[in-house]
């Protein structure tokens, strides 16, 4: 099991600056970098392959809607040249928040999006010229003289595309078409309500999960005893409601249907309603100590240890760690100790 991390928006990027080198130090496999209605993934990447040496670079994510299908080719050949090959493209749909309530884009149909945005990046990276006529894209757009076009750009048809999907029929168009899935809110012993949809899309694409690399996120803390774990779970469950009952919108939440085919349907659909309703407390202390510990890695040396066990047992093949911390030294320390963890793995 390789591993990796991922950064978000920042003011102070010295700070995140110095996380990423030491990371690669320590020999962290993968650096991700999202976007979310943060700061602009592509700009942070260009700046971290002119600063580092080894470790691989990714978007995740960049949404759709946000830019073109070829736009979104273009930053990623750009970005694979100036790290020396080590860019890796993930994109994701988002939600109906984000890309209509920010970037005033209709969020519809993301399966077909997807799919045809995937069907332009791979024309793109192959060096073809691009043509095609779908729901979503018509390229070229009809007029006079105007015809099909290649980038001046060389081809790249080695960049891997990885699909950030957590519905079913997005996870299915995953194996389909996707190199890898960046997963998240991941219950390792619910892990057939993801696997038995992206295998039923890589055998249409006559693959097997060796075929995909699974790369799977979650907070890591260590805590000294009981106690501390105690208070850590805790702090933790206001994040979680956030997540099951603000991320989305009113009628779309996909964190909280991932929560829900994995067995918390009830409990996430009460914390929801109570956070819709501005009950943020009620809905906090909806969440349950086991639906935290289940997704992250927080626990006693011997837990966590464990736990990645179980993420490695039940396919995971890159682990995407957020180390908590105050401070930059506690983050790296928490790194430091997983990562230490995972190549001792037995």
């Amino acid at each position: 099991m390789r591993t990796a991390t991922t950064i978000e928006a920042s003011t102070d990027w010295a700070t995140t600056l110095d996380f990423v080198l030491e990371a690669e130090k320590l020999g962290l496999d993968t650096c991700w970098v999202a976007e979310a209605w943060g700061s602009d993934a592509p700009s942070v990447l260009g700046y971290l392959a002119a600063r580092t040496d080894r470790i691989r670079l990714g978007s995740g994510i960049i949404q759709l809607g946000t830019r073109t299908p070829v736009a979104i080719a273009q930053a990623a050949l750009t970005l694979a040249q100036l790290s020396d090959g080590r860019f890796a493209l993930g994109l994701g749909a988002s939600g109906p928040q984000v890309v209509q309530g920010l970037h005033g884009v209709p969020f519809d149909r993301p399966l077909s999006r997807m799919r045809e945005t995937v069907q332009v990046i791979r024309e793109v990276f192959a060096g073809e010229k691009i043509s095609l006529s779908g729901k979503h894209f018509t390229i070229p757009l009809p007029g006079e003289g105007i015809r099909p076009m290649r980038l001046s750009i060389a081809p790249n048809p080695d960049i891997l595309i990885y699909l950030a999907t957590l519905s079913p029929k997005m996870l299915e168009l995953t194996g389909e078409i996707a190199d890898g899935w960046l997963g998240t809110s991941f219950v390792p012993e619910g892990s057939a309500a993801y696997f038995t949809h992206l295998d039923a899309g890589l055998a249409r694409s006559g693959r097997t999960r060796r075929d995909l690399d699974v790369c799977q996120g979650a907070e890591v803390s260590f805590a000294p005893d009981e106690d501390a774990l105690r208070a850590m779970v805790a702090g933790r469950k206001k994040e979680l409601a956030f997540s099951l009952g603000g991320m989305g919108s009113a009628s779309v939440n996909f964190y909280n249907d991932a929560y829900s085919r994995q067995g918390w349907a009830e409990v996430a659909a009460e914390v929801r309603e109570r956070w819709q309703a501005g009950d943020r407390d009620g809905a906090t202390e909806r969440v349950t100590d086991d639906m935290v510990l289940a997704t992250t890695l927080i626990g006693t040396e011997p837990m966590v240890r464990e736990r990645l066990k179980v993420w490695r047992d039940a396919g995971v093949d890159l682990v995407r760690m957020y180390p908590a911390g105050d401070t930059l030294g506690v983050k790296l320390d928490n790194l430091g100790r997983a990562l230490d963890m995972v190549r001792t793995l037995t």
